[in-house]
């Protein structure tokens, strides 16, 4: 089979990049969209400038203050930043219609059929580049490669506003000098794991074979061993189910214990109702789930199978979820997996 063409497109600093667009007299000046520092928001994102301070995305405004004073932090316009990312989509959809859209700023397409540019995909990217720049007055980096995890690195190689291409007969040699940090799916934690094990580049990962692996790291280790040779047949989804529906609220000030969890959760699952009474009617409530942040800011996610969506189903998740810290919670979150009726496969109750 032909290698696929793989372009992934990524909007620079996206929120950030909408602000100075329509206001220009922001942009030599560190700004951020996020949340109030003393209503304990969070960095969305943030331009170049304030990046120069240290400052990044889900960093506490107050942290982002401390490190630079002079940070203007504006509040999202959401409106404004979904119809640039639609007009994005537009341009998109003239070259392809095999689209995954991974969020408001970044999407996977699959140009390996598209007739333009007589299929050069790095033809493509740059025309998409110069289309959204023309279009949108913002600057995108685009990667191409022949996978979905080459090709989102490459577009990070550059950034901002830059293109990277990986070849076929390029993939071997990048890959092997390729740091096992940059590889998808491995954090902090799984980075410094492999560190220990002697492990800093996919040239030391390919050392090991697959069984050494995956008794090392389970089925992440079969994962790893496939990166680390450039595979990677994930094919770009273009399917947009929806996979869950949540609401979750970061508290002004800490609550303290779960008796304070427990009394903020009638609220959350008002809202949650909310949301859920707009979905659409294929989709089909399964598995409810919470999400607690602790006041450190690591967090936990739990759910279960085989219990109702009630206020008390919901405050036994939270209770057990609670206990996982033990300690003053920042933000709560409640939400349910969702079924798509029309997907053909939804998993029978046995009795």
């Amino acid at each position: 089979m032909a290698p696929r063409k793989i372009i992934h497109v990524d909007c620079d600093c996206f929120f950030a990049a909408i602000e100075m667009r329509d206001d220009p007299s922001l942009a030599s000046r560190p700004i951020a969209v996020g949340g109030s520092a003393d209503r304990r928001g969070v960095i969305s994102t943030c331009n170049y400038e304030a990046r120069a301070y240290g400052i990044r995305s889900a960093m506490a405004s107050a942290q982002a203050l401390r490190l630079c004073p002079d940070l203007l932090i504006l509040r999202p316009r959401m409106d404004a930043y979904r119809e640039a990312s639609q007009e994005i989509r537009t341009i998109f959809r003239t070259y392809t219609d095999r689209i995954e859209p991974l969020s408001l700023d970044e999407a996977y397409l699959d140009v390996s059929s598209c007739e333009h540019f007589a299929g050069s995909a790095t033809r493509i990217a740059q025309d998409i580049r110069r289309r959204v720049w023309q279009q949108v007055r913002i600057t995108v980096s685009a990667g191409v490669a022949p996978n979905k995890f080459l090709a989102k690195i490459a577009s990070d190689w550059r950034k901002p506003d830059g293109l990277f291409v990986i070849t076929p007969d390029q993939v071997d040699a990048f890959v092997e000098d390729l740091p096992v940090d940059r590889l998808h799916g491995v954090g902090r934690v799984t980075a410094q794991r492999l560190k220990r094990l002697g492990i800093d580049r996919c040239a030391d990962l390919r050392a090991w074979d697959r069984l050494a692996l995956v008794r090392e790291f389970g089925a992440f280790g079969e994962r790893l061993w496939n990166l680390a040779r450039g595979i990677d047949e994930r094919p770009v989804q273009s399917d947009s189910r929806r996979q869950s529906a949540s609401v979750e609220h970061t508290f002004e000030r800490d609550l303290p214990d779960l008796a304070a969890c427990l009394a903020q959760l009638p609220m959350l699952l008002d809202e949650l109702a909310g949301r859920m009474a707009r979905l659409d009617s294929r989709y089909r409530a399964d598995k409810p789930f919470v999400k607690v942040k602790f006041h450190d800011f690591t967090q936990t996610t739990l759910e279960q199978t085989g219990v109702g969506r009630s206020r008390e189903d919901y405050a036994a998740l939270l209770s057990s979820a609670y206990a996982r810290g033990n300690k003053p919670v920042r933000l709560l979150g409640v939400g349910v997996r969702l079924i798509d009726r029309r997907s053909g496969f939804e998993q029978l109750h046995l009795f």
